[in-house]
């Protein structure tokens, strides 16, 4: 079952989000990006954080969501509550819209969680998305565009691929490892893990 929570940033126009949104079953909001979720038109199953950043009377206006409040001084940031409160409904997939532009702590609080053992799925922003690799992934209408990829995690990523300008093919990467601006050559291109994890970057401005 797949979920989607909105998160703080900025996050990806409709025409982006549509086909995600379809596909999602729960949806959430943390915290402000409940901003995120009415500017797409979606009244979220559920609104979770500490409400700092948002006036009681946009909350007064969504009776029909379910709002779970935390206290302000916590150990987990709202998005990290949001995505532990979809895993709990059942949620074997989980996608990430908001979090663009803005600090650069929050954007990097974003990216760490996909280090951890049960990362989201997809992470939507206002400019990019980023897939997380850990099996067999196709790169489909992408020709001649730029992919990025970072490797994740504590395990050595090894790989193969298909359909790049640089293979991935015998190399082995660690943290601190980078692939920058690989171009996809192919219709259909893949990147299959043998091990370890991988981020996928592209920027609809490359589209």
């Amino acid at each position: 079952m797949t979920g989607c929570l909105f998160t703080g940033g900025a996050g990806p126009p409709l025409c982006r989000a549509r086909e995600h949104l379809k596909s999602a079953r729960i949806t959430a909001a943390a915290d402000s990006g409940l901003l995120l979720a009415r500017e797409l038109g979606v009244v979220p199953d559920y609104i979770v954080g500490d409400m700092d950043s948002l006036p009681p009377s946009l909350l007064e206006e969504y009776s029909r969501s379910t709002i779970v409040r935390y206290p302000r001084d916590k150990d987990h940031t709202d998005t990290e509550l949001g995505i532990r409160l979809l895993r709990e409904k059942g949620c074997t997939r989980v996608i990430l819209a908001g979090g663009g532009g803005g600090r650069l702590d929050h954007l990097l609080a974003v990216y760490s969680l996909f280090h951890r053992e049960d990362p989201p799925d997809l992470w939507l922003t206002d400019r990019e998305e980023a897939v997380h690799i850990d099996s067999r992934y196709e790169i489909r209408n992408w020709k001649n565009r730029e992919v990025s990829l970072l490797p994740l995690g504590e395990e050595t990523a090894e790989m193969e691929s298909h359909g790049l300008k640089w293979p991935l093919s015998g190399l082995r990467w660690k943290a601190g490892d980078i692939g920058i601006s690989n171009v996809v050559t192919e219709d259909i291109a893949w990147i299959k893990m043998q091990r370890g994890r991988l981020l996928l970057i592209r920027s609809w401005s490359d589209s």
